[in-house]
């Protein structure tokens, strides 16, 4: 709490105005079934076809007459969570192979150091296409195949952390008093990795949303008629002329992926005691 309380103290408006945005898209996606005026799927009104933005429709409507603003709303919930999980599951993994690679040394983490960079060697996102389609196009496919291009990330920032910090006093205290490896690693090392970590994750989100999108855009993420910010994108593609189908679903990956990355910098400035108080 009392570190909660120093972040919101200090004096860096772009964190501030990250952790508005970011709260404000997690209140619409818990509240979007009370929010939107229309079902995202089911209200499909042919007559009312590509009208643009007005008091009745405030994002316009698509090509089935849908309402944009309630299928942004609803798409919410897709995009933010996959981006949450696919953060949650990399960080998992990275802290766990990287903690026991750092911690144990030697040929053991020569051997897992350079399996993830195997993983590292490809291209991000064509990696992620290649998995996404071997697998088939869904969302739990594609949270599966950006968890595993990103966990390579968090295992190495652990496994340079756990190096420096593993020969401290107090680490060698613990061994001597007849603490387990496995109490050390979980107990004294990674804690004080999860600073670092957060701040990693916190940048990664915004990242994570954004290829989420980028994988339902080319129809390997979520499938039609659900909504979500990047297939909402691609259906605005196909209808170029009614900008406002994929301007407004394009606006919102902006602004969370804006959000998550002001957030992560004020984090770095507050964990950073050099950076500590600056704007």
């Amino acid at each position: 709490m009392n570190t909660a309380r120093q972040l919101l103290k200090q004096k860096n408006f772009m964190f501030k105005l990250g952790l508005i945005i970011c709260v404000a898209w997690i209140l619409a996606a818990i509240l979007a079934p009370v929010l939107v005026p229309y079902h995202p799927i089911t209200h499909q009104d042919m007559a009312g076809r590509f009208q643009p933005p007005s008091t009745q429709h405030w994002f316009g409507t698509d090509s089935l007459g849908r309402d944009v603003f309630s299928r942004v709303l609803y798409g919410s919930r897709i995009s933010i969570t996959a981006g949450v999980i696919t953060v949650l599951i990399s960080f998992a993994v990275g802290i766990l192979f990287g903690g026991i690679s750092g911690y144990v040394g030697g040929v053991v983490d020569d051997i897992m150091m350079r399996f993830s960079e195997m993983v590292q060697s490809f291209p991000p996102l064509i990696l992620a296409m290649v998995i996404a389609a071997a697998l088939g196009p869904n969302i739990s496919n594609s949270i599966f195949a950006m968890a595993i291009i990103w966990w390579p990330n968090y295992a190495r920032l652990t496994r340079s952390i756990v190096i420096s910090v593993k020969e401290n006093d107090y680490v060698t205290a613990s061994r001597i008093l007849g603490a387990s490896h496995l109490r050390i690693l979980y107990r004294e090392i990674l804690p004080n990795s999860v600073g670092s970590m957060a701040v990693m994750a916190t940048l990664d989100l915004g990242n994570a949303i954004l290829m989420f999108s980028g994988l339902s855009f080319l129809g390997l993420g979520v499938q039609p008629p659900m909504a979500e910010w990047g297939a909402m994108v691609s259906d605005g593609v196909l209808t170029f002329n009614y900008w406002w189908i994929s301007t407004f679903p394009g606006l919102a990956i902006f602004s969370v992926a804006i959000g998550a990355n002001f957030i992560g910098d004020g984090l770095r400035d507050y964990l950073d005691p050099r950076m500590r108080g600056r704007a």
